[in-house]
């Protein structure tokens, strides 16, 4: 799920025992301070607690989030911005979504792949993305390695699909904390995009990948969403209890 922005600098410093405690986190960390309880649309639908609060957030976990993704102009859009996202919120990546769409060629990775030095320079000079030299560079040539991937595979969709088997994994998580910030297969994801030159794909980057995109289906089996993804998927999708984690891969 979304990663929430990590806590920067000296400003406001926190004991070092809240520092060491491991994030308990939706697709990261919790997106909303626990200090405030946001108030649930009022359709009445249950939802997974970490789009609560914002309607863009809502609207994402409602229309995109944890959808099956198989095209591949998606699948790299995806790719980048959740690389993109690193540090940050999922929500400012959201509300620059239509600004990197606009410089990234609609996110078409042959176009970006021919970007060059200047495009950098010029893509640093606007505040409408993340202004991170490595970030837009890395844009560039994970296009490049995307390109190759499909060389090889025929599509980026059956080269990372693979992965799991084909079909979404259902995992029946009950809380929010039993949602993981990786797993051995996003550790086994990350370590291939690697080797093939993409870079921002570490292991926490992918499994947010993977529950974006629906390779895997982290919606809270309270979630309206679980049970709608469920019925989509028929047979076709891989059940994978909690108790079964570990030999899912997840």
């Amino acid at each position: 799920m979304p990663k929430a922005k990590a806590k920067s600098g000296t400003s406001n410093p926190v004991p070092a025992k809240s520092t060491r405690a491991k994030p308990a986190r939706v697709n990261s960390t919790p997106i909303h301070s626990t200090a405030v309880t946001p108030a649930p649309p009022a359709d009445g639908k249950a939802r997974c607690p970490w789009c609560l609060g914002s309607l863009t957030m809502t609207r994402y976990h409602d229309e995109e989030w944890g959808t099956p993704v198989h095209d591949d102009r998606v699948l790299f859009e995806y790719l980048i911005l959740e690389g993109a996202q690193a540090g940050l919120s999922w929500s400012t990546i959201l509300a620059k979504r239509d600004n990197y769409r606009r410089l990234f060629a609609r996110f078409d990775p042959a176009k970006v792949a021919r970007f060059k030095s200047g495009d950098v320079e010029r893509l640093m000079l606007d505040a409408g993305i993340v202004r991170n030299r490595l970030k837009i560079e890395s844009t560039i040539s994970n296009a490049q390695a995307f390109l190759e991937v499909q060389r090889e595979f025929g599509t980026f969709a059956a080269f990372v699909w693979d992965f799991v088997g084909g079909k979404p994994l259902k995992i029946q998580r009950q809380k929010m904390k039993q949602v993981p910030v990786s797993t051995p297969l996003s550790d086994t994801l990350s370590r291939e995009l690697k080797k093939r030159g993409f870079r921002f794909t570490g292991t926490t980057i992918c499994y947010t990948f993977m529950q974006a995109v629906g390779m895997v289906d982290d919606h809270l089996d309270s979630c309206f969403r679980y049970a709608l993804l469920e019925s989509a998927a028929g047979t076709g999708a891989v059940r994978a209890g909690l108790k079964n984690r570990k030999d899912s891969g997840t």
